[in-house]
């Protein structure tokens, strides 16, 4: 019988699911959060339901007047709670595997710098062209929540996870996927997503010293003798 200083940190073989939620408790905390939220957004009148994402928008107008809630708040929100499980694979599939390769404090770090800089800059974008006249001043209070901007941050720095050639091949997918729309679209959205994954891939020194080969699911002990 294995004794516990044999056990990997957060891993418990005998219980994998467990295991992975115990190696990202950042990733699973935060979508706990959604999950409530959207359980909210699903149960409420119309009209509180329209008050909450707007209420949590990162909009000019709450930037304006409640930055800090502005801020926070979006990410914890979806306008659309049937996409939770659509979010929830993405939280697995992307954020996890981060977390678990950087350690919490990384890994929020990275998120949380392109949620805020790609927020500020987009809506700046839209601020400017309100001033301009290309947009209607409406714009200024549009719903816009989300957690799509941390995805596409955990996106980026999770090209330095992949072993050539694959990182490559990975990277041009992941570039398209962000640029195509930015570049037909044009809409502020895409702008933010395109720069919240130049900031995961920015964030590359946050990596330094940490094994690409890491594995992304705990490893078995070593067998008893």
């Amino acid at each position: 019988m294995p004794t516990p200083e044999a056990l990997p940190p957060g891993g418990e073989p005998s219980r994998p699911i467990r295991s992975w939620v115990c190696s990202s408790p950042g990733t699973h905390v935060w979508l706990l959060v959604i999950a409530i939220t959207s359980v909210v957004i699903a149960f409420s009148p119309d009209g509180l339901a329209h008050h909450l994402l707007h209420r949590n928008s990162s909009n000019l107008h709450q930037l304006a007047h409640h930055p800090v809630l502005a801020l926070l708040g979006s990410a914890f929100w979806i306008e659309n709670p049937s996409a939770f499980l659509l979010y929830a694979m993405l939280f697995e599939f992307f954020h996890a595997p981060v977390e678990r390769w950087l350690g919490t404090l990384r890994w929020l770090l990275t998120v949380a710098t392109a949620h805020i800089a790609a927020t500020l800059l987009s809506q700046r974008v839209v601020l400017e062209a309100i001033q301009d006249h290309d947009v209607p001043r409406s714009m200024a209070h549009v719903v816009d929540i989300g957690v799509s901007y941390g995805l596409a941050a955990a996106a980026g720095i999770l090209t330095y996870r992949i072993s050539r050639p694959w990182r490559w091949v990975y990277l041009a997918g992941a570039v398209a996927f962000f640029a195509v729309p930015l570049c037909t679209r044009h809409t502020y959205t895409d702008l933010g997503h395109a720069i919240s994954l130049a900031i995961g891939l920015a964030c590359r020194p946050l990596a330094h010293g940490v094994p690409h080969g890491k594995p992304l699911a705990p490893e078995p002990p070593p067998s008893a003798h």
